[in-house]
């Protein structure tokens, strides 16, 4: 007899790192449950990535939010101040920067913890990253089990222990080149994904901004090339 799969939820932004999180959770046999977040961004072609990442995979329910965080303010990615561009990955500071969005994970695994809930499943995807990443402070190890603790305490299912709370996070000590290979491994098409924080009006990466600096690094690593459209990039990493 058939088994039937475990359901997960599985956080998918469009982006190189949840696109390989979401091949992750189905390569270990999950029946994956999407979700993305239309929350004020200014880089709102990320749905429309996260929409052609859903559609390539045996993904059983896609499911878009919409909310508005830039109602609050507090980071260029929600607000009018600029995205800060550089040359190289050396000139990032070493501050939290201010693409920073204010509790944004913890409103997304709230979510996500939510659906999941009603799935009746504990297992949920996020692909935060605690090596090559922007400093943010909730993609940092101790913020993800804080946020597992307090779900095991917050949820009927899990406080009467019929479905306890599990956060996968496995991308979390993996370099950006890490990231790419198992992705590569698992028959992403890196093309579908976006990561710029600044895109052009046509959805052509910067090439500056920090998550371009960092993915573009990361496919040098990788000893292969960025499938996707920069307006232009540094030296350091070729044009594209």
């Amino acid at each position: 007899m058939t088994q039937t799969p475990k359901k997960a939820v599985v956080l998918l932004s469009g982006g190189l790192d949840s696109t390989t999180t979401l091949a992750i959770a189905l390569a270990a046999g999950f029946q994956v449950h999407a979700i993305t977040f239309r929350y004020g961004q200014r880089h709102a072609n990320e749905v429309e990535a996260a929409r052609r990442v859903a559609a390539c995979f045996p993904v059983a329910r896609h499911v878009v939010c919409t909310f508005d965080l830039g109602k609050f303010g507090g980071s260029a990615l929600t607000d009018n101040r600029p995205v800060p561009h550089a040359d190289r990955i050396e000139d990032i500071g070493r501050q939290i920067p201010i693409t920073y969005v204010p509790a944004r994970n913890t409103v997304f695994l709230s979510f996500a913890l939510a659906w999941a809930e009603t799935l009746e499943t504990g297992h949920i995807f996020i692909g935060v990253n605690a090596l090559d990443y922007s400093g943010y402070p909730d993609c940092r190890p101790e913020y993800i089990r804080a946020f597992q603790t307090m779900a095991n305490q917050a949820t009927k299912a899990a406080v009467e222990g019929t479905c306890p709370v599990t956060i996968h996070t496995p991308l979390i000590q993996m370099t950006k080149a890490d990231i790419i290979r198992r992705g590569l491994q698992l028959g992403v098409d890196f093309g579908l994904t976006t990561s710029c924080y600044d895109p052009s009006p046509d959805g052509r990466a910067c090439g500056h901004c920090d998550a371009c600096l960092l993915r573009l690094r990361g496919f040098a690593e990788a000893g292969t090339v960025d499938p996707i459209p920069y307006l232009s990039t540094s030296a350091e990493h070729g044009t594209q």
